[in-house]
């Protein structure tokens, strides 16, 4: 006998009601119907944005990160305030396409296309 089954006859017995069964559970994953409302609404690309901001120190670690900070996401363009002259250069010279290339990784080409330094 399923277990479903056999609590719903136990609850019966101790009860003394009519046996009912349970209703089967029809719920479903709220995750697709949440991100069709969000597009929706215009919204994704802000949570894209959000998400991206929020990996910053993670992707490029702890030193680059205190000396950096994203400030937004625009048409797939990443744009970062850099503190010091030296800082920019190694990350616009030498660290750019790794950095882009574990953005792309991680949240997909279309999302980050280009990553642009700024001081200041």
């Amino acid at each position: 006998m399923k277990p479903d089954r056999l609590r719903g006859r136990v609850l019966h017995e101790w009860r003394g009601l009519p046996y009912a069964s349970f209703p089967r559970d029809t719920s479903k994953p709220i995750g697709k119907t949440l991100a069709k409302e969000m597009a929706g609404l215009g919204l994704e690309d802000r949570l894209k944005e959000h998400d991206v901001l929020h990996a910053w120190r993670e992707i490029v670690g702890d030193f680059i990160a205190g000396h950096s900070n994203p400030q937004r996401l625009q048409d797939g363009v990443l744009y970062v305030r850099v503190l010091q002259s030296t800082v920019h250069y190694e990350l616009d010279r030498v660290w750019k396409p790794q950095i882009l290339d574990k953005l792309k990784k991680r949240f997909g080409g279309r999302t980050v296309r280009e990553i642009k330094f700024r001081l200041g």
